[in-house]
């Protein structure tokens, strides 16, 4: 990468192929804390053999309730190099993975594309999965064309209120909707294999959290009535309290589960059919991987 960076809607500046590091924490050389096969996304990202999954190092987004806080805030992980990236994406190929998956990749899409394309240089053909957090420039999302298979965004807010409170990100429904848009014009509907494998397409994640539902209720009625079927729902109830939020009363709780349900009938009775749903015991600390390298 060169100049100042300008990756995230941040536009922080820094010039980190001088040794800056960005408001994410990243300097110009990537990190990544965890390269392997995961099982816990959607079921038509995961499948039976399990998702090809590189979490990245440090995170363009602070939010308070973080599960993966130890790679997201304080950086856990080890460099590696974009021919190294590109050799992980290969290996994980050879272990069967059913696509790759990359993890909190924003501050890294550069260098990202460079190694996608070593990769499939060598004979990588899997669909490639952006898993991103939704605080997204629609300028960065466009310089991914012909490289993303399948968007896996969040979309945390829609309040400005809670957007600022709990991740320290202005603006940010209108970042991650203007995203979300372009995501969409470039991978289009939906598209699965005889598996049911997602091969093309957009999931938008959202993690409810404790006390509020009716921010909740107006994502879901954005993402159906803007896009309907076009956009797969993936509304989770895995919401767990971590330690550092012990002393903020409204996230030190776990989420009210007929909230949950509530939202679950809300989206049946609005006619949404392409959605995916979590049963209540998901909200344990089990669904944290290990951030331990590979």
């Amino acid at each position: 990468m060169s100049g100042k960076c300008m990756l995230c809607p941040r536009n922080c500046l820094a010039k980190r192929e001088n040794g800056e590091l960005g408001f994410c924490g990243a300097g110009d050389v990537v990190k990544i804390a965890r390269c392997a096969l995961h099982f816990w996304e959607e079921p038509c990202i995961s499948g039976e053999n399990g998702s090809g999954t590189v979490f990245f190092s440090h995170c363009n987004m602070k939010c308070v309730y973080c599960q993966n806080h130890e790679i997201s805030g304080c950086g856990k992980g080890y460099p590696v190099s974009v021919w190294e990236l590109a050799s992980k994406f290969l290996s994980l190929q050879e272990q069967g993975a059913e696509n790759i998956n990359l993890v909190t990749p924003t501050h890294y899409v550069p260098q990202i594309i460079d190694a996608i394309r070593n990769a499939r240089e060598q004979g990588l053909h899997l669909p490639i999965v952006y898993n991103c957090g939704g605080y997204e420039s629609a300028h960065t999302i466009k310089s991914l064309a012909g490289i993303i298979d399948v968007y896996l965004t969040d979309i945390k807010y829609y309040s400005e209120r809670y957007a600022t409170e709990y991740s320290s990100a202005p603006n940010y429904f209108a970042h991650a909707s203007a995203a979300l848009d372009e995501m969409v014009r470039q991978v289009g509907s939906p598209s699965f294999d005889e598996r049911g494998m997602m091969k093309r397409g957009v999931i938008v994640r959202h993690l409810m959290l404790p006390g509020l539902l009716f921010d909740t209720k107006k994502i879901v009625d954005y993402v159906f009535d803007t896009y309907g079927d076009t956009v797969w729902l993936s509304l989770m109830s895995q919401y767990t309290p971590m330690p550092q939020v012990r002393n903020i009363a409204k996230l030190n709780r776990k989420l009210d589960p007929k909230h949950y349900e509530a939202m679950v009938d809300y989206c049946a009775e609005k006619g949404i059919t392409n959605a995916f749903i979590q049963e209540p015991d998901s909200a344990t600390e089990t669904y944290i991987p290990e951030f331990e390298g590979e």
